[in-house]
């Protein structure tokens, strides 16, 4: 990887991508609402929330689809992804140094490793997961169960993709 920390290399400033404040997700939509109750959730725990990604435009959707075009683990462009409606973020917990939890595999690891229940990663990366499901889970997300960094809104599907911002 280049540190852009995306499996695809890809630098949102070459393309212009928006970046996320309290204006832009107020338009994206409800999906940052339960963002500030997951932080002090996450506080209360000695623990940061990095993210890695929330919004993403239907170009970028379409970009992950032809390098990797697996359903399991990329929404096919035509039916549209829950970070293509703003209601999705996918994230982390970091110690208050800024250090990333273990969590028995990295960001973007496209295999049955990143199932949330996967035991076959060790205890401690096991409880770490654990750790951020219950306060993703406390603050009103839904998760989806073959990437433990992803979170959602509830009924995702119901909102509409958003084209342009």
């Amino acid at each position: 990887m280049n540190g852009t920390g995306n499996f695809m290399e890809f630098d949102k400033e070459k393309y212009h991508l928006p970046d996320i404040n309290k204006s832009t997700a107020a338009i994206i939509g409800l999906g940052y609402v339960g963002l500030p109750l997951a932080v002090e959730i996450a506080k209360k725990q000695d623990l940061l929330l990095k993210i890695f990604d929330a919004y993403r435009t239907s170009y970028v959707q379409e970009r992950l689809w032809e390098c990797l075009p697996d359903p399991n683990f990329i929404a096919p462009p035509n039916k549209g992804s829950p970070h293509s409606r703003g209601v999705a973020i996918d994230l982390t917990l970091a110690d208050k140094r800024g250090n990333e939890l273990d969590m028995g595999t990295g960001f973007d690891e496209f295999s049955r490793l990143s199932y949330h229940g996967c035991l076959d990663i060790s205890a401690k990366s096991y409880k770490n997961r654990l750790l951020l499901l219950g306060i993703m889970i406390d603050a009103g997300w839904d998760f989806y169960r073959n990437e433990w960094w992803h979170y959602q809104l509830f009924n995702s599907k119901k909102f509409p993709i958003i084209s342009n911002i």
